[in-house]
């Protein structure tokens, strides 16, 4: 599905024009679709065909209340990382028992929270994160369901930065200790074993990755079967990959098929297993862009550059992870000679760019729209060189909503005080 398209040589999303938008809430600005989010959804739920399952939405790749309360009224679980996502999943209307905490770094405050709203369940990622979860349970009275996410290190084949399922990185317990900790955890008072999670990474365009996971996992789903403790569920995680340029990642149907079709070889005793996924880019990541306008063009001998109003606060994925993000003209003009390009923001950084050497045909105060945004874009933001926030909109149909207004410098600066003279 792809609800980003030309009509009349203007780029609309769904049956919205980007410069109506633009002239209505100024730029730069995010802008979603709420027909293509619901879609890449339901292509998930819809995948596991009756199969015990909960999507849970991966929070921390767009956390837009509004987009949440669109994939809670969906019935979508969400998986979150910290106390802030929590709240916000919360106050969107999400059910605290779809809710799956993961997160090296959890504290106590985080741990006390969750346990107040009785979530689904805590991925630990460490034997010291199971004592204190045992401990404040203990101390509050009450009962912490768990799971431990397991580092099968596997090798995912994307980003470094991105990589979370191999011995070298931070996340996760290495699956050879994870028999033991589950022993421990089951002599534990403050805990209620409920199953097992992994995630090796995020951007994956591959599924043989996903099997060789499975198949390290459920082996330990295995030898803990036979040693009395039985897991209800399996959490698979997510990170199946979106196409930014010439990517071709399975869909998630297909990706879900061939998960389940594997699973459903490994015996009958794990057919009852409540499986969860946790997918976020492949949901939200080609439903969204980041518009632009054009301020500058600046010719050079060896460099042509477009000075664009939005930068790498708005945007650091280009920067930080060298990724490429398709940009296009909001308006093509077929009587424009097309130039190269790079693409750059005002930040007072080399490294401020948003894409390099890229063919288009645009002239000063044009409007030009970076594609497959939706997914650590606005989440990812910040105020760097004191530049506000952007607001971002969802478009439904034929209408536009301002999910975030614009950020204001009284509010950027705000918080901030002087010292006593």
């Amino acid at each position: 599905m792809d609800t980003f398209a030309y009509n009349n040589d203007r780029l609309m999303v769904e049956q919205v024009s980007l410069d109506e938008i633009a002239a209505a809430v100024g730029t730069p600005f995010y802008v979603y679709s709420r027909a293509m989010i619901e879609y890449q959804w339901r292509a998930y739920d819809d995948a596991f065909s009756g199969r015990d399952h909960l999507v849970c939405y991966a929070v921390k790749a767009n956390s837009n209340i509004a987009l949440l309360r669109m994939l809670a009224q969906l019935g979508s679980g969400f998986d979150l990382v910290s106390g802030g996502e929590l709240e916000r999943v919360i106050r969107a209307g999400g059910d605290p028992d779809k809710i799956v905490f993961s997160g090296v770094g959890k504290t106590e405050a985080e741990i006390r929270r969750a346990l107040e709203l009785d979530i689904g369940c805590f991925n630990v990622e460490s034997a010291s994160e199971l004592v204190r979860i045992n401990e404040i349970a203990r101390d509050m009275n009450t009962h912490a369901r768990i799971a431990l996410r397991v580092n099968p290190d596997v090798d995912p084949n994307t980003h470094p930065y991105i990589s979370t399922g191999l011995r070298e990185n931070k996340f996760g317990i290495p699956i050879e200790d994870a028999f033991e900790l589950y022993q421990r955890a089951a002599e534990s008072a403050g805990l209620q074993i409920k199953g097992i999670a992994c995630h090796i990474g995020s951007q994956l365009t591959d599924t043989e990755p996903f099997i060789e996971a499975l198949e390290r996992v459920m082996a330990l789903v295995g030898e803990l079967d036979d040693a009395g403790i039985t897991l209800e569920t399996i959490d698979l995680g997510g990170g199946l990959g979106i196409t930014y340029y010439d990517e071709e990642p399975p869909e998630p149907d297909d990706y879900i098929t061939e998960l389940m079709d594997h699973f459903q070889s490994l015996g009958s005793r794990y057919q009852k297993m409540c499986i969860i996924i946790e997918p976020g880019r492949s949901i939200v990541g080609n439903a969204g862009a980041l518009v632009s306008r054009v301020e500058y063009l600046k010719h050079g001998e060896e460099h042509n550059f477009a000075v664009i109003d939005a930068a790498m606060n708005d945007l650091i994925r280009p920067t930080l992870y060298n990724a490429w993000q398709e940009i296009v003209p909001v308006e093509r003009k077929h009587d424009l000679q097309t130039g190269v390009y790079d693409v750059v923001g005002p930040i007072c950084e080399t490294g401020d760019f948003l894409g390099k050497e890229r063919e288009l045909a645009i002239e000063e105060d044009d409007l030009v729209a970076i594609l497959s945004a939706g997914a650590y874009g606005f989440s990812m933001s910040s105020n760097y060189n004191s530049r506000p926030r952007v607001p971002e909109v969802m478009v439904d149909g034929d209408r536009f909503h301002v999910i975030r207004r614009r950020e204001t410098l009284d509010e950027l600066i705000g918080p901030e005080a002087f010292i006593p003279e």
